[in-house]
Order: structure tokens, then C-alpha cells, then sequence
């Protein structure tokens, strides 16, 4: 048996694939390095440029991605291996892959809606997708959500475009609201100048918009006063925690009482 022949028909094959192999591999590994330059290099060049923050990271992924792409491809040309029909298999997998993944890439659909219309950004405190907190991250298919209890609520960016947004952080300033009640034997005057009293004397409550102090309602049990006060948006929380406080103490101090509901029973003695 002429085993020179197959050894040379071997030899042609190592000696020509192996070139495209070490081609295609060089092309990949050195096309990645490019890549990460380049994003890391465009995300400098956009977080110059004041974009926002959420844009930026969108941006850089979605650059990387295609990229990687196209440096792939790059290398299967390399080889010898025809993407053309390789796209097609890759796209008829895709329409696969996007029928099982619908709900996901519903996540992605409204992770774009969101950087495109920007109803939040990272670092706003929102109420949406049944959480309310601060944003502290927003990716393709979820947005991280920290309450003021610190913990980490990831809520699904499809729920969170498919109902309403509260963004507490579009504006500089966010009014306090309380209701507070009195017995209907207390002072009302007195009751409603020491309301004011406490707002005036807190140095974080604003004077315009005017705060104010309204009865609102004559319940079954009590007076009821609507307490509005108007403070900068970074104090909302502290200011709102601490006039319960004053209240509480600045009524007990006054002899103002804070009824609760009460029920008189009556009871109807008869002789048998």
C-alpha cells in the first residue's frame, strides 16, 4: 500500500487549515482586545461628554456586543466556513430562541423605552412595579431597586413600564402630609397655632410653597387636621418621621389628647 499519497494529501490539509485556524484565532483573540479598548475608550469619551450614567453603561453593551459579532464572523470567514448560510441558522435559532424567551425580551423592549424616554435614571427614588425606593441599577432586563430599608427588590422592566411611575426625584422640592386628629373637647385654636408652631420652628420646612394647617374633617371621633409643609426633597423622609414625633410630644405636652376610635355600649337592665 502507497501510504505516501494519503501523507501528502494530510500534509496539504494541516498545512492549509491550520494556517486559517491560527488566522482565525489571532483575529478573535486580537479583535477582543480591540473591543474592550475601543468601549472603554467610547465610555470615557460619553461619560465626558455628561451623558447619562444608565445611557452610557446601555450604550457600552450594546456596542460590545455587536462588535463581538462582527470579530466572530471575521474569524469564521477566516477559516473558510460561509457565514451566509450560517446566518441563516443563526437567525432561524434566534426566532427559536426569542419564542421561548418572549417575556425576557419584552425586559430588554422596555429596557430601551426606558433610556430612550428616561422616567427615571439611576439614583432617583421611584415608586413602580409594586417597590418603592431608590434605583441603583437598570439593566437589560431588570431594575435594582433599594428600599429605605436597604434590601434589594429586582423588579422586571416590562412591569415597570406596564404601570405607573412616581418619580420622587424630578423635582427639588416634596411636600410632607400628615392628618392629625383631636377630641372634640380639646382647644381647635390652640391645636392649630401649635401645628404651625412645629412647622415654623423646623428650619428644613420652606416657606413657599406655604405650609398649611386645615381642619378637614369633623369624624366620629375627632377633629381632623390636614398638615401640609413643603421641604426640599433630600429631607422629605427625616422631616416626615420627625413631626410625628413633635406632634405627639407637643400635644401631650399641651394637654391636647390624639383620640381613638371608641365604642359606648349600653346596656338596658329590666326586671324579669
Amino acid at each position: 500500500m502507497d501510504f505516501s499519497k494519503y501523507t501528502d494529501i494530510i500534509t496539504q490539509y494541516v498545512s492549509e487549515y491550520s494556517l486559517k485556524i491560527v488566522a482565525a484565532l489571532l483575529i478573535f483573540f486580537i479583535g477582543k482586545i480591540i473591543i474592550k479598548k475601543l468601549t472603554a475608550l467610547l465610555k470615557h469619551l460619553m461619560i465626558n461628554a455628561k451623558i447619562d450614567k444608565t445611557l452610557v453603561e446601555f450604550l457600552e453593551s450594546v456596542i460590545y456586543f455587536i462588535l463581538l459579532l462582527i470579530v466572530i464572523f471575521s474569524s469564521l470567514n477566516a477559516v473558510g466556513i460561509n457565514t451566509t448560510s450560517f446566518l441563516a441558522i443563526f437567525g432561524a435559532a434566534g426566532l427559536a430562541v426569542g419564542l421561548a424567551l418572549k417575556d425576557s425580551l419584552s425586559n430588554i423592549g422596555a429596557a430601551v423605552l426606558i433610556i430612550i424616554f428616561r422616567p427615571f435614571k439611576v439614583g432617583d427614588t421611584i415608586q413602580a412595579g409594586g417597590a418603592i425606593g431608590t434605583v441603583k441599577d437598570i439593566n437589560l432586563f431588570s431594575t435594582i431597586i433599594e428600599p429605605i430599608d436597604k434590601s434589594i427588590v429586582i423588579v422586571p422592566n416590562s412591569s415597570i413600564i406596564s404601570g405607573n411611575i412616581t418619580n420622587f426625584s424630578q423635582r427639588e422640592q416634596r411636600r410632607v402630609d400628615h392628618v392629625f386628629g383631636i377630641g372634640y373637647g380639646d382647644d381647635l385654636k390652640l391645636a392649630k397655632e401649635t401645628l404651625m408652631e412645629i412647622i415654623n420652628a423646623d428650619e428644613r420646612s420652606l416657606k413657599e410653597p406655604a405650609p398649611l394647617v386645615a381642619v378637614s374633617e369633623l369624624g366620629e371621633s375627632s377633629i381632623n387636621f390636614t398638615f401640609r409643609v413643603w421641604v426640599k426633597t433630600d429631607d422629605y423622609w427625616n422631616v416626615y418621621f420627625d413631626m410625628l414625633e413633635k406632634v405627639k410630644l407637643t400635644f401631650d405636652e399641651k394637654g391636647i389628647s390624639i383620640p381613638y376610635p371608641q365604642m359606648d355600649i349600653h346596656t338596658d337592665k329590666t326586671q324579669p
